[in-house]
């Protein structure tokens, strides 16, 4: 099955920096259907009012974190199929293990380039 290249992404990082990067790698990818959010509840609420084909979020936020946004997805009925790429600049094996068994899809650790992102994207959406 093909990735629709126009499919809403939602980007979730407090650090503006890290969402200008993320969505300057997506675009290179051929995505341009980007939204973001500075938390987890931001992200929530988002995610409540758009169906979105990825979620791509941070780990370490404030005050909800990636970790306690991917419960509440993974929670949720309406949201609970929405793939989910956590970031984190840990790469700590208890996090990964976290997050795993929370539901996360995929899991990339800072710092990456578009070619990291694109095949952690395409282990969770298939290849584009």
């Amino acid at each position: 099955m093909a990735v629709d290249m126009n499919m809403p992404i939602l980007i979730i990082d407090d650090y503006k920096t890290m969402l200008r990067i993320i969505r300057n790698l997506l675009k290179q990818l051929g995505f341009d259907n980007v939204d973001e959010a500075a938390d987890g509840s931001a992200a929530l609420l988002k995610m409540r009012t758009r169906q979105y084909g990825l979620v791509i979020s941070d780990w370490n936020m404030e005050p909800m974190t990636g970790y306690q946004l991917l419960q509440e997805v993974r929670a949720d009925e309406s949201l609970k199929a929405t793939p989910f790429i956590m970031i984190t600049a840990e790469s700590k094996t208890d996090n990964v293990i976290a997050a795993k068994k929370a539901g996360v899809n995929n899991y990339i650790v800072k710092p990456f380039n578009a070619a990291t992102l694109k095949t952690k994207m395409s282990a969770v959406l298939g290849d584009f």
